[in-house]
């Protein structure tokens, strides 16, 4: 069954029936934030998840500021109209640093939102040498230079904007890599050497974590790759409070706004298909 939010059709994909209990929503323009539903899932493996993914409108890097803060202010208003969520994480950076202030002024839910973990990266840097790699967007906007202002302290920040890096994430978790090269290409100006080496890089991209592997082992030395995903889950747990104590596992929904759920990546974050639903935006 489809339906149609913010003029985009999607498709569910469920873990199974859901009761009224603790619900989370976790948004992202595609499947980035799985690695975010993934952590904080963890950590509350009783609350019942909505995962959506605006992946009609992938990458929103692309998209005017405007156009993004109207588009996702109006998803996330169809969203929460139809699912009542207890809490919403924003597991985009994009969209938290250009969209999160209108949602909070918008909305009384709690918003949790990604932004670049430069405040502890650059207390953990030993080198002094710290990289921010993000999208295009991400590492432009004030925001994100404010941060650095604010926290670099004696560090130097190198901004890496990645123009096709979160498009490779896409294509690794569908199983169509793009090369060793391609993939260097988008994270070699990390990595300097001015007599210390680069020792820390923010992954300031949900997307970004689903390449940890390849990033590692494509680095010229080791380095700390910072992923927001265990901070974002400590985050929901201190505004939610305890977990719940009930037994009975949470369950998952998966919303796409194109209308092509990915199967087999949703499977690998154990999410299966099942009966789809359906919401019409007002």
């Amino acid at each position: 069954m489809t339906g149609v939010i913010a003029g985009a059709r999607f498709v569910v994909f469920s873990l199974g029936p859901m009761d009224k209990r603790e619900t989370i929503l976790v948004f992202d323009s595609g499947l980035g934030g799985l690695t975010v539903y993934r952590e904080i899932a963890a950590a509350r493996p009783n609350a019942d998840f909505i995962y959506v993914a605006d992946d009609a409108a992938f990458p929103y890097g692309a998209m005017a500021e405007p156009a993004l803060v109207t588009r996702v202010v109006a998803l996330i208003g169809e969203l929460i109209a139809a699912h009542r969520p207890d809490l919403v994480v924003i597991a985009c950076n994009t969209a938290s640093t250009i969209v999160l202030p209108d949602l909070r002024r918008q909305f009384s839910v709690p918003f949790v939102g990604t932004v670049p973990a430069i405040k502890p990266a650059c207390a953990s840097s030993i080198t002094k040498r710290v990289s921010v790699l993000g999208t295009e967007a991400t590492v432009a906007r004030e925001y994100t230079r404010a941060l650095i202002r604010d926290y670099a302290q004696d560090c130097q920040v190198t901004l890496v904007g990645a123009k096709k890096l979160a498009g490779y994430a896409e294509a690794e978790l569908a199983g169509a890599p793009v090369s060793d090269a391609a993939l260097y290409a988008e994270i070699a100006p990390c990595f300097r050497d001015d007599g210390a080496h680069t020792d820390t890089v923010v992954l300031a991209c949900t997307h970004y974590p689903l390449l940890i592997d390849r990033l590692r082992r494509l680095a010229p030395w080791p380095v700390n790759f910072l992923d927001p995903a265990p901070a974002i889950a400590r985050r929901v747990s201190d505004l939610l409070g305890p977990a719940s104590p009930s037994g009975r596992a949470g369950t998952t929904r998966a919303v796409f706004t194109s209308g092509r759920p990915p199967a087999a990546a949703l499977a690998r974050f154990g999410i299966a298909a099942a009966a789809a639903a359906a919401t019409k935006a007002g």
